[in-house]
């Protein structure tokens, strides 16, 4: 197995052995061999879910367990999954679940599964992908900052696009970055950017910030296919790059002069940082 997929069976082992434990994103990054910014940004990728998620609902699933047809207290169950007290774990329940958790202890109650996930190798790929690597120098971006968390980030940056193209923030960035960068690990820092000119000030709510150089993964693609594109790097050539791993924790979207015929035509690259394995 390449080091990515065992590090993702490590870090799917060790949350089903700590379910019942305080689990830190970061100790299961730890686990898989990279960073927690990295790892939860890939597993959402991969999985269609987030990690923290995927954490809530198997550890729903097994208190359902345990209450089903026992006599097992709901508050006893609740601290044992993390929850400090009956009215949050209820209402967790309740939305998994659809009954409550007093309904699930009655004979016959019917209750939701969510199975641990197995990592299974299979053929993917056989398709072509374009991409480069290539050293660049530090540069500086000047942009508009938006904090967001991992779990809903892929609903809530368009709209904060839409949201500076139609208040007039195109008129002090056009948008030719769009910037991820690690903040605290269960949030990110996302940027709207264009390269900072030292001899302009920086307008109030704009901010600059400093991409260390290094050695990039360049993945050229078409704004219509720019999902596709992000799944392909991290789920097909991610896994089979045996001479880099990921580098710092940041990744960018570079976004070319707009297609007047078809926007979904307009030029794009993703741009991933990478370390040459010695």
């Amino acid at each position: 197995m390449s080091s990515w997929t065992e590090g993702l069976q490590n870090a799917i082992s060790y949350i089903e052995e700590n379910l019942t434990e305080d689990i830190r994103i970061k100790d299961v990054a730890e686990v898989a061999y990279v960073s927690e910014y990295h790892f939860q940004r890939i597993f959402a990728v991969l999985c269609g879910f987030s990690v923290a998620e995927y954490i809530r609902n198997r550890r729903m699933a097994l208190a359902a367990r345990e209450l089903a047809g026992s006599d097992a207290k709901v508050i006893d169950v609740a601290l044992k999954y993390g929850y400090d007290s009956p009215d949050s774990f209820a209402r967790a329940f309740t939305k998994f679940h659809g009954i409550t958790p007093s309904a699930a202890k009655e004979m016959g109650a019917q209750i939701r599964d969510y199975a641990p996930l197995k990592i299974i190798l299979s053929l993917e790929g056989g398709t072509m992908m374009n991409y480069r690597i290539e050293e660049k120098a530090a540069f500086t971006v000047m942009g508009r900052k938006r904090s967001f968390n991992m779990e809903t980030s892929y609903q809530e940056i368009p709209k904060f696009w839409d949201e500076h193209m139609k208040d007039g923030g195109s008129n002090v960035v056009c948008g030719k970055y769009g910037l991820c960068m690690d903040s605290d690990g269960a949030e990110f820092d996302y940027l709207i950017a264009d390269d900072y000119k030292p001899c302009e000030e920086v307008p109030e709510g704009y901010e600059t910030r400093t991409i260390p150089a290094g050695t990039w993964a360049v993945f050229p693609c078409k704004m219509k296919n720019l999902q596709d594109t992000n799944t392909k790097m991290w789920k097909e050539w991610l896994p089979n790059c045996k001479d880099y791993k990921l580098g710092g924790n940041y990744n960018i979207e570079l976004y070319m002069p707009p297609c007047k015929e078809d926007i979904g035509e307009s030029d794009c690259e993703l741009w991933l940082p990478i370390e040459k394995i010695m």
